[in-house]
């Protein structure tokens, strides 16, 4: 039941994700990039600290100055830039079609960084992934837009911020790193603002109301996968995240007109069918690990 729960709650988690690229997708026609991206730094940034202060908790401490937390704050802000940037500038359902390979880029940053055991069937998976990802941006091909190398940029960013994420010191708690991981992008996005020549605009009230649905719905997502973690098996629970490629697919469709072609959608399935087997594989080698470890030791 738990774990039923905890799917639920994963579900609904990617859903609201998926809204909150609608709405951010809906800002992009009149606000620059930077100004989203620093405005949805600000809404986040704030929420998070009213709910640290409201915990007690402090916002920063000493011994969060280290490395692990740097190239976290360096991947949250290449992975947002990126992803934002792409949604902006291409078809939504494409862009998240594309972001769902971070899982993989995660898994084979483990092994080349990390040095985490993955053996050839998952090594298989990664490529095929990743091949899977090829037949969404067509290099070299009629179809090529280098504009999706956008969400590429975006696939790069968010898994080098999951990867760090792994060696943060236990001290440091979720809500401390997520009101980091918003408050970076504020000077990130005014520095993009600045680089880009794009002066900041008002917005009217229905984009201010985009804005604010994008950092409620992101922030309660967040919570909702942060809850799915808890209440259910991590192994179970992780596959349904893929569930966010079908609300995206919906989104672009009834929302904004998208026609995906049959190649994206077929690199698409590719993506998710290999990150799925990839967490299978996680699955079933943690298990068998753990129980090689739990066997005695031979007497004598």
């Amino acid at each position: 039941m738990d774990n039923l729960r905890g799917a639920l709650l994963m579900v609904a988690a990617m859903a609201g994700f998926a809204i909150e690229d609608m709405f951010i997708k809906l800002t992009a026609d009149a606000l620059p990039v930077g100004q989203i991206i620093a405005m949805l730094g600000l809404g986040g940034g704030i929420i998070f600290a009213v709910v640290l202060r409201a915990q007690g908790k402090a916002l920063w401490s000493p011994d969060m100055a280290n490395l692990p937390i740097l190239l976290r704050g360096i991947g949250e802000i290449t992975g947002t830039l990126g992803f934002v940037t792409a949604i902006a500038l291409t078809p939504i359902s494409s862009a998240s079609a594309i972001l769902q390979a971070t899982p993989l880029a995660v898994t084979l940053g483990a092994a080349l960084f990390l040095r985490e055991p993955v053996g050839w069937r998952r090594w298989s998976a990664i490529a095929v992934g990743f091949a899977g990802v090829l037949l969404i941006i067509r290099p070299g091909l009629e179809g090529f837009d280098a504009r999706s190398l956008f969400a590429v940029l975006g696939v790069v960013g968010l898994a080098l911020r999951d990867l760090a994420t792994r060696r943060v010191l236990p001290g440091t708690s979720s809500m401390q790193l997520s009101f980091l991981a918003f408050v970076v992008l504020v000077p990130a996005g005014i520095l993009l603002m600045i680089f880009a020549a794009t002066p900041a605009v008002l917005p009217d009230g229905l984009q201010a109301i985009y804005l604010a649905g994008a950092v409620t719905i992101g922030v309660f997502a967040y919570y909702g996968i942060v809850a799915a973690m808890r209440v259910g098996e991590v192994s179970f629970v992780t596959p349904f995240r893929y569930s966010r490629m079908l609300f995206a697919l919906i989104v672009g469709i009834v929302v904004f007109a998208e026609s995906p072609d049959r190649l994206t959608l077929l690199g698409a399935a590719i993506i998710v069918a290999s990150g799925i087997y990839t967490v299978w594989r996680e699955r079933k080698h943690g298990r068998r690990t753990a129980a090689s470890l739990s066997k005695p030791a031979p007497a004598g």
